[in-house]
């Protein structure tokens, strides 16, 4: 056996050990920051909500606050059941918290017309241009399905 076969059988048994356990400490990761993520939108959801109820109400832009909660707790859903960011999900939240801020900027400046109110709605409009964008990508051009893995790491 050449020197050669012997590096590529001890760097395939060196494989074989180390990449299970890399795999599992990236999972690992992944989970621990998923529920890291999802606590987090989870306890900023139920603190915005808990203000809500100490001020008698909750106005329009704070309703709003709960959908972009709502909206990055259906993400993190998602990517913990996929192990796929759904991109549209972050377009949805920018476009939610435009909306959001401009609603607040007009109530504060009582339907006074400025050129901020073009800027915001413009970016909500290039947001929505986006989100027709990706979504006719994805369907006329789908991602190839990942291939699974076995436990050794080869494809089944």
């Amino acid at each position: 056996m050449s020197y050669e076969q012997k590096s590529e059988e001890i760097d395939n048994k060196l494989r074989r050990v180390t990449d299970p356990f890399g795999n599992l400490m990236v999972d690992l990761f992944h989970y621990i920051a998923l529920f890291a993520i999802g606590g987090a939108i989870f306890w900023s959801a139920v603190m915005a909500f808990i203000d809500m109820a100490s001020e008698g109400g909750a106005s329009i832009s704070d309703i709003l606050l709960l959908f972009i909660y709502l909206e990055l707790g259906a993400m993190v859903g998602i990517y913990f059941k996929t192990n796929h960011m759904p991109t549209r999900f972050l377009i949805y939240v920018g476009i939610t918290a435009l909306t959001r801020m401009l609603i607040g900027d007009i109530q504060a400046h009582h339907h006074d017309p400025g050129i901020e109110l073009l800027y915001i709605t413009g970016s909500i409009l290039l947001l929505a241009l986006a989100n027709l964008a990706v979504r006719f990508g994805s369907h006329r051009y789908p991602s190839p399905p990942i291939p699974k893995l076995d436990s050794k790491g080869a494809n089944e």
